[in-house]
């Protein structure tokens, strides 16, 4: 992300496609959201959602790792270029999570951020809060997962945390 400066609210962001598989739906539900509809087909079949279907924790963990890499290669492409890469600070959070369709084995989800909004804070000097809505969205262009973040990040010349 660049600094604070150089961002502009309705600026996009790719941070790349994936696709659940069967056994990734399971492995993580084994672990996190031990449902029937996520850890087992014949129980999904017989379910609302009608096969097995992704933990919607799943689905904000990949945008999370998605976002993460993205964000990385940022910085790395900035290094290669004798740039300085700024800084980003916690998260003070997020509103509206919602899963707005299921994400079923096969599903291919594009995630993207935009940027909503961004101003100074008060209480860092030299930070501000950069807020962007996340969608993720399968390969028939419907949504399936947003929320809107907050970051904070480095104004142009504010050390790094």
């Amino acid at each position: 992300m660049a600094a604070f400066e150089q961002i502009a609210v309705d600026d996009s962001l790719d941070f790349g496609t994936h696709v659940f598989t069967a056994e990734e739906i399971k492995r993580f539900a084994n672990a996190y959201d031990p449902q029937p509809f996520h850890i087992d087909e014949d129980a999904a079949a017989k379910s609302h959602f009608g096969a097995l279907c992704a933990s919607g924790w799943h689905t904000a963990s990949v945008m999370m790792r998605l976002m993460v890499r993205h964000f990385t290669r940022e910085a790395e492409a900035a290094a290669s270029r004798d740039e300085p890469s700024p800084a980003l600070g916690p998260s003070p959070g997020f509103d509206n999570l919602k899963w707005l369709k299921p994400v079923y084995v096969g599903d291919e989800i594009r995630y993207a951020g935009r940027i909503v909004d961004k101003r100074q804070t008060r209480s860092r000097p030299g930070w501000g809060v950069v807020s962007m809505e996340v969608t993720g969205t399968n390969q028939k262009g419907e949504p399936v997962f947003a929320y809107t973040g907050h970051v904070f990040v480095a104004m142009t010349g504010t050390a790094k945390i």
